[in-house]
């Protein structure tokens, strides 16, 4: 196990993390992120993260890339919630009247405290940062924590950890992006995707839930056998048009380690990302761009050049009942783990 660091811009530090068996992971203390997964396949070295090579990038391109998203991932309707009888209003989006990931200049554009633990088999970064009382309109001054761990055994895991002074919500995940080809001028529409989920949640124009959780029977987003990519762009369903693929949360059969809850396959079967969580749903985002994706290392993004597997209790549970609970209070800390397995 080796770990080293370097500069990432003005105040950021870009860790690179590397295994035993020649595995790579790169992450910044800018938004508790990661930056790169490289992975030896068949004798190359092949990156199948989406990411920039710099902060300055991400600030000028997407800060949602990779990073650690919160207080609260999705999107809460209206930014209005209520906790113990008392309301909060959050500042919401001018373009359609709601609060997106914790809201602006949130989670992923903080410099995070970090600290490096090593040992033979793991290496981690440990990422803290401290949210105040009141910051962008959420109550409770909240000690937020992630660490990322590389294993010997090509894990990448996330484990997750907060308390907070007063009642609060909070519903962390990380907008990772795959792409298993490691060429972002490729869509994602070949490779294949397996999701342990019998239902999904219906959105609204605005890409809200509705309150509606649909079977995903007969449908394109049955993937409980492993399916290829393109029946969710290529289908007439409305939910997919829609949103041009997926914007969706999946509700999961299982949680826990024993077997994966997800899974992407590259197109030349050469290599499969597994992923295992505690979490009750992932939100799927197929990264419909168009025109608009962003150049990434030298080359433009096409639209559907990745893919997102966001743990997390599901959009909604703000508004629905049967949607989950994220709410924390003081004397019960928060803990949650997701895991990726390389294979």
């Amino acid at each position: 196990m080796n770990i080293s660091n370097q500069k990432f811009g003005e105040n950021a530090i870009l860790y690179s993390l590397t295994n035993d068996n020649g595995l790579t992971m790169k992450v910044t203390n800018l938004g508790a992120r990661i930056v790169e997964l490289i992975v030896p396949v068949k004798g190359e070295q092949r990156n199948i993260i989406l990411g920039f090579d710099s902060a300055e990038e991400y600030v000028a391109k997407d800060m949602y890339f990779g990073a650690t998203i919160g207080r609260v991932a999705g999107r809460i309707k209206h930014g209005s919630f209520s906790i113990d009888e008392h309301n909060y209003q959050l500042p919401i989006s001018p373009e359609n009247g709601h609060t997106l990931h914790g809201g602006s200049k949130s989670f992923e554009s903080r410099i995070w405290e970090a600290e490096i633990a090593e040992t033979n088999e793991q290496v981690s970064v440990l990422f803290s940062y401290l949210s105040t009382d009141g910051e962008n309109g959420f109550p409770g001054e909240l000690q937020a924590r992630v660490t990322y761990t590389l294993t010997n055994n090509n894990e990448w895991i996330l484990d997750y950890y907060a308390k907070t002074d007063q009642p609060t919500l909070y519903n962390p995940t990380n907008h990772v992006y795959f792409n298993l080809t490691g060429d972002v001028t490729q869509p994602v529409d070949q490779h294949s995707l397996f999701v342990d989920a019998d239902r999904f949640a219906v959105v609204a124009n605005d890409t809200t839930v509705t309150g509606e959780l649909s079977s995903v029977t007969g449908t394109p987003f049955d993937f409980r056998k492993p399916q290829s990519m393109k029946q969710v762009f290529q289908t007439a369903y409305e939910q997919n048009r829609l949103v041009g693929g997926l914007d969706h949360p999946f509700i999961l059969n299982q949680t826990g380690f024993d077997q994966a809850q997800a899974m992407i396959i590259a197109p030349q079967k050469d290599l499969t990302v597994e992923m295992y969580t505690d979490r009750p749903a992932v939100v799927i985002f197929t990264a419909q761009f168009g025109d608009n994706g962003p150049e990434v290392r030298g080359q433009k993004l096409v639209s559907h050049g990745g893919i997102t597997l966001e743990t997390q209790v599901s959009p909604g549970a703000v508004e629905f009942e049967g949607f989950g609970d994220i709410l924390l209070r003081p004397e019960n800390p928060y803990q949650s783990r997701t895991l990726f397995k390389i294979k």
